[in-house]
């Protein structure tokens, strides 16, 4: 329906931002996962905040207290406030508390590039505005976060976004060596690419919780993430326009610093179980995530071979992204053959509809995190 008045606007806008609030979840699906040794939770140090508003862009956008990194650098500066700062950050972790001011948020909508339309809120993208002073504790927890699953191997080795230190040019060096070992033995590349729809907003606060169990948090730093969760609120802006306040129940918001960590840790357990399922049926069958774009490899000199393996796949991926209240965007599925034959190739179309899915052809070439394949 069109909008035809700002009120139609912002519902339209939270309704589609939010099409996970009422979606189940199997929280059992969590048993398959190993649980981690816990570790200690130390009180943070002067270093760790010094260091990490070092690296904060004064120009970037601030949030409703309209307090710029570059006010807080000077803040900082002052021993005592750097104190009273460090204070705040460890009680809110021994307590299990984040406070309501630190909850409370502005949401730019940002439209999405190259859309041919933009008359659907799904064309739009929103970022999420916070506190600065919210923002600078979150960032430190985040770089906390990142030293903890790199020293216990929670996460997933095909997980490639949201990690430090690695990035799309990982993603792309590791499809072109995968694609060029097949080549040596004589083995075309079949890759199934899907994406996650509106996977930020969707992640289920408990289920991330019980996730955050798992990875062997401290339980006062879970206890933490139950409270930091919750009771989120927020302002849509438009341009000039701005909304009322609504509530915020689901997901992470792009914009927050826990939002990478958080989403990726989500993430992890479902590709460890994906790729047990896999065993289990010996499909010979690889994987590489960047957040929520996927990536199903298999190899093999017969491209109906492949294609019934990615079947097989897309209705492991489908169950059990339902157990974690998530879909599969289908507009953005897509199948590419890499084979090294100079004459002319005509793959067949993989047909996912028997499962609710498309009917996927492949195409000439491929655009994949950046790169263009051919």
């Amino acid at each position: 329906m069109p909008c035809l008045s700002s009120d139609s606007l912002w519902n339209a806008l939270h309704n589609s931002f939010n099409t996970a609030l009422h979606r189940q979840v199997d929280f059992s699906i969590l048993n398959e996962v190993e649980r981690k040794p816990c570790q200690i939770w130390n009180p943070f140090s002067r270093y760790e905040f010094k260091s990490t508003i070092h690296k904060c862009i004064d120009s970037s956008a601030s949030g409703p207290d309209k307090m710029s990194w570059h006010h807080w650098k000077l803040i900082i500066k002052n021993d005592d406030c750097l104190s009273k700062i460090i204070n705040i950050a460890d009680a809110c972790i021994n307590l299990g508390h984040w406070p309501k001011y630190f909850k409370i948020s502005t949401t730019v909508i940002i439209p999405k590039l190259n859309k041919t339309s933009y008359n659907n809120p799904k064309a739009f993208r929103p970022i999420v505005l916070l506190n600065t002073l919210g923002k600078l504790v979150e960032k430190v927890i985040a770089e906390r976060l990142q030293f903890i699953i790199a020293s216990n191997n929670f996460i997933h080795p095909s997980q490639l976004g949201g990690l430090k230190f690695k990035s799309t040019n990982d993603a792309g060096t590791a499809l072109t060596h995968i694609i060029r070992s097949g080549w040596t033995k004589g083995r075309t590349t079949s890759t199934f690419a899907f994406d996650i729809s509106q996977f930020f907003p969707s992640l289920n606060h408990h289920l991330l919780v019980l996730i955050l169990e798992k990875v062997g948090l401290d339980p006062k730093v879970t206890n933490f993430f139950a409270n930091y969760l919750i009771q989120r609120s927020t302002k849509y802006l438009w341009n000039e326009l701005s909304s009322p306040s609504f509530e915020v129940n689901m997901g992470v918001g792009q914009g927050s610093a826990l939002s990478p960590i958080l989403s990726t840790l989500y993430l992890s357990p479902l590709i460890y179980i994906i790729e047990k399922r896999f065993k289990n049926l010996n499909l010979p069958i690889s994987i590489l995530s960047f957040v929520d774009d996927g990536l199903f490899i298999v190899q093999n000199k017969s491209l109906n071979i492949s294609n019934s393996h990615l079947f097989c796949s897309y209705n492991i991926l489908s169950n059990l992204l339902d157990s974690f209240g998530l879909i599969i965007e289908h507009s953005k599925t897509e199948i590419f053959h890499f084979n090294r034959s100079h004459g002319p190739v005509k793959p067949p179309p993989l047909d996912l509809s028997p499962l609710g899915g498309p009917i996927l052809r492949p195409k000439d070439s491929w655009k994949y995190l950046g790169f263009i394949f051919n």
